[in-house]
């Protein structure tokens, strides 16, 4: 089995991120998570001593638009392409219940 990462810390992942694995997908996440942990090892044996950090990979600067909102009536058109409407709001599925005692 993997060295870098156990079944415990991929379910542990997985329950934070609220994803259901089963007993069978187990060690392929596992193995795939493991991989990844190795070219992160990998990259950490690079040398790079004299490389100044890097935060964008193109020398523009400001290329955003302005965020300016251009028509303020679409809001029935938004409506329109929701899967699911209630009282003038998209309705959405609930992700936090706070109703449990936990």
């Amino acid at each position: 089995m993997s060295a870098r990462i156990s079944e415990e810390q991929v379910q542990h992942v997985a329950g934070l991120a609220k994803l259901e694995i089963s007993d069978e997908q187990l060690p392929y996440f596992t193995e795939q998570l493991d991989q990844i942990m190795g070219l992160f090892e990998t990259l950490s044996e690079v040398d790079t001593t004299g490389v100044e950090p890097t935060n964008s990979m193109t020398d523009q600067l400001n290329v955003m638009r302005e965020d300016i909102a251009d028509n303020w009536n679409q809001k029935e058109e938004l409506l329109a392409n929701a899967p699911e409407t209630m009282d003038g709001y998209i309705k959405v599925p609930t992700i936090l219940d706070e109703s449990e005692d936990n």
